[in-house]
């Protein structure tokens, strides 16, 4: 059975995939980053996972994987196949598709970022299919964002289009680990709602999660801290809406987990602050944390539509 390899690398575990031609998760696997060892101990967790992704495949379907599909944090220059930098996973210029190509016997590898990447399979075959054009906007530790462009993510010039947390929603304020004030993810991810929520409620360990759950209980403390991302989110949209006028509005990661205890009062802020712009559909993400997995195994079927694909100037 043909079949490709999909790897969502993150922080501190990799998700990954053997997925069919019609998208059919035919064997899934997690494993740890093992990122307390270093990053050159990461890249080789990596190799090793898809090795025996690839064993497996042919083990069990006849036949070695087709191509395979890599997401990783961080910059990610896809043209080039190269990791380029990650906080979390320590790396810098991690020739990572080439690597990958060389382990699995030459087979070619689309090397994305994990967000984009994620936005993908939104785009394609989660809440946005059908839309010609989507913003997928997943709200964790951080906010990032994923154009979607008739079936693609755009990653623009230098590889840092959809980078919407990092709107100036609130000049002067808070400062940003990038070097701003007032950033939108230091208003409105689900790591600023928790310390938001932790210091109204005096509870150090209260997080976004028991923030929506007193939302919920009627507390006027976390209404009011809530209200305070609400609106801090829908200023941020707002500015993504009036420059890319999607169709589609996905709203994922952690804090979507509300579910409509976010989405109702973000619907009716984003609503309040339009005037000619058109409302998109505002939709809570559907994949879940298989998101990545099936982006990076939509890359993979994807290089194999290509007319040639040597693991060598194939890109993401």
């Amino acid at each position: 059975m043909r079949h490709v390899i999909a790897l969502d690398v993150g922080g501190t575990g990799m998700k990954a995939a053997l997925v069919g031609a019609d998208g059919e998760l035919l064997h899934q696997a997690r494993r740890s980053t093992g990122r307390e060892r270093g990053p050159d101990s990461v890249v080789e967790s990596i190799l090793a996972f898809a090795a025996d992704l690839r064993a497996h495949g042919e083990r069990h379907f006849g036949e070695p994987a087709a191509a395979a599909g890599v997401a990783v944090p961080g910059i990610v220059d896809a043209d080039r196949g190269i990791a380029a930098y990650s906080a979390n996973l320590g790396w810098r210029d991690v020739p990572l598709r080439n690597l990958l190509s060389e382990r699995l016997y030459g087979v070619p590898v689309a090397l994305g970022h994990d967000v984009r990447t994620g936005g993908l399979a939104e785009g394609r075959i989660g809440a946005g299919r059908g839309a010609d054009r989507f913003l997928f906007v997943p709200l964790g530790t951080g906010i990032a964002g994923a154009i979607g462009i008739d079936g693609r993510v755009e990653a623009g010039a230098h590889g840092f289009a959809g980078e919407i947390g990092h709107i100036v929603v609130r000049p002067g304020g808070a400062p940003c680990p990038c070097g701003q004030r007032g950033c939108l993810e230091r208003f409105a991810s689900a790591a600023a709602v928790s310390e938001a929520w932790a210091e109204a409620s005096g509870d150090r360990d209260a997080d976004a999660a028991d923030c929506a759950k007193a939302v919920e209980s009627g507390d006027p403390r976390a209404q009011a801290v809530w209200q305070d991302a609400v609106d801090a989110l829908a200023d941020g949209l707002v500015t993504a809406l009036t420059l890319l006028d999607p169709r589609t509005l996905i709203v994922g990661g952690g804090l979507a987990e509300a579910g409509e205890t976010l989405f109702t009062p973000l619907r009716a802020a984003v609503e309040r602050r339009v005037t000619f712009q058109k409302l998109p559909s505002i939709v809570p993400a559907a994949l879940g944390d298989t998101a990545g997995c099936l982006g990076a195994g939509l890359l993979a079927w994807d290089l194999l539509a290509l007319p040639t694909h040597p693991a060598s100037e194939v890109s993401a």
